[in-house]
């Protein structure tokens, strides 16, 4: 049978779409949606109206949000049994801005439009008012047969401001994504934080393994258009293209934030009244330097204040926030299954030119929010009229090293004996890559102390030990070089596992106050 010409895709649409207004003769690309930024950038910003919302819809509850679903069987494309499916989220409760959603084709496009027969409400949900076209949507999911060729399984949602998370095959929703960061933890500044308002939804074939669609961003900074191409499977992988225009002047630019939560982990001082061993979405911070180096920093919660740490890249090859630990016994949470949180890995695939990789870690004393900040700062912050372009790939993944570092750190502990009161003992253990073939040495240890800390500290009793095939120990002690270790503060390590001039492992960095 032929291929379907545009015009007999848009005839069979207009008597299967119940969600959608009339289509109309209009090319939808990336070209397009960036024109539409640059005019946007071109006016004064306008403030999405919180208040314009139904009574009904602000006053929603927790409990009452929840209980407002979206009918499945109206999903955009059910009807046409093709091998996505878009469902969409009700405006109200905390999703206050509307967010208007189109589709389109080769040659067309229509607006998707918000109405109460879509979605199912449940017992919770007080008696409604009016449902105006004007309150648009909260944000929307794409759904697509990731673990089982019977079930469409959700892949990927936006909703709030330009937060999206998405799964690969067997993961459960952890970390987030964001379009862009503006003045993320600057001082004297208040962060802000761009919105999503209007998204583009590329109408698939019947035999697509991957989704497209568009986005406009806007904030009193930036506008901002995005092309994205979804392609699920064991690894998803979100290939994301931008470009920026800047409004104004900001302190710091974040090029393709996420934020997680770390609350408590094997190397933690600070101990919480838990039954389980381990809490968080990621525990670490990956690296990927162009020149070829790896780091790992561990994630922290102990110091009970904000924390920054800033990692500067001639050319950055990667960086994400990383779950390395999959054991169950590491979280002991059939619920919350933190063992099956994916990691994100950014993966750039234009030059982004030198700039820094931050670091935010929030003190938390739960494991309600997210609480740590990864981006990309570039070196050089774009200035009002500046045409800002990038683009990234994103991997929502399960593996352990998706640095590709090799030997990698698999786990930090530190500790202090109450018989050693000055002498704080490290213990970091690396596994895999070169680490797991035979040398005619043992791997050495390399181990640094950087910044005002190196002159005030000795390392000693450094050791390597073999803990199991291709698993290696390393164990050191902090002392001071005099006084008492409390009073040095803040103490930048760095350590590696070498043989001869190999370097066998990533580098681990960390940050320990005594």
């Amino acid at each position: 049978m032929p291929r379907p010409t545009p015009l007999l895709i848009v005839v069979a649409a207009l008597t299967t779409c119940a969600l959608c207004q009339t289509w109309e003769r209009e090319v939808i690309d990336f070209p397009a949606i960036q024109s539409r930024a640059k005019d946007l950038a071109n006016k004064p910003y306008a403030a999405p109206d919180r208040e314009a919302l139904p009574e009904w819809m602000k006053n929603l509850t927790y409990d009452q949000y929840r209980d407002i679903r979206f009918n499945p069987d109206q999903a955009l494309w059910a009807a046409d049994k093709l091998p996505f499916r878009t469902m969409f989220f009700h405006p109200g409760y905390l999703f206050r801005e509307p967010v208007s959603l189109n589709e389109f084709t080769a040659t067309h496009q229509q607006r998707i439009r918000p109405s109460e027969d879509i979605f199912d409400y449940g017992k919770l949900v007080p008696a409604r008012g009016e449902f105006p076209v004007s309150s648009g949507f909260a944000g929307f999911k794409l759904a697509y047969h990731l673990n089982s060729p019977s079930v469409f399984d959700e892949v990927i949602v936006f909703q709030g401001a330009s937060y999206w998370r998405a799964l690969g095959k067997s993961q459960r929703y952890g970390l987030s994504a964001r379009g862009l960061a503006i003045d993320t933890g600057s001082d004297g500044t208040k962060e802000e934080f761009p919105a999503f308002r209007e998204f583009w939804l590329g109408k698939p074939d019947a035999a697509d393994t991957a989704a497209s669609f568009y986005a406009l961003l806007d904030s009193p900074s930036y506008t901002g258009a995005y092309a994205f191409k979804l392609v699920p499977g064991e690894d998803t992988v979100v290939n994301v293209q931008a470009v920026l225009f800047a409004r104004k002047a900001v302190q710091r630019l974040g090029i393709a934030p996420m934020s997680s939560m770390f609350w408590f982990g094997e190397n933690s001082r600070r101990r919480f009244d838990d039954f389980r061993p381990e809490v968080h979405d990621s525990d670490g911070l990956a690296i990927r330097n162009a020149n070829g180096e790896r780091l790992w920093r561990p994630l922290s919660n102990d110091t009970n204040r904000l924390e920054f740490s800033f990692f500067n890249l001639d050319k950055c090859a990667g960086f994400g926030l990383v779950q390395r630990d999959r054991r169950f016994a590491a979280y002991e949470d059939g619920e919350a299954a933190y063992h099956l949180r994916p990691s994100l890995w950014i993966e750039p695939t234009s030059d982004w030119g030198a700039g820094r990789v931050v670091l935010m870690e929030i003190p938390t004393a739960n494991e309600l929010a997210d609480n740590a900040v990864a981006l990309w700062e570039p070196a050089t912050t774009p200035q009002p009229g500046d045409r800002v372009e990038f683009s990234y790939k994103q991997h929502w993944t399960m593996a352990e090293d998706p640095a590709q570092a090799g030997g990698h750190v698999v786990a930090t502990r530190t500790g202090v004996h109450e018989w050693q009161a000055e002498q704080r003992t490290m213990i970091i253990e690396f596994a895999g890559g070169a680490l797991e073939k035979s040398g005619d040495k043992d791997p050495e240890p390399f181990i640094q102390v950087l910044g005002d800390a190196a002159a005030k500290v000795k390392i000693q009793g450094a050791a390597v030990q073999l803990m199991s095939p291709g698993q290696w120990r390393l164990g050191f002690q902090i002392t001071p070089a005099a006084g008492k270790l409390a009073d040095i503060g803040p103490i930048e390590l760095r350590a590696c596992l070498k043989r001869g001039e190999d370097f066998l492992t990533e580098t681990w960095a960390y940050r320990i106050i005594p």
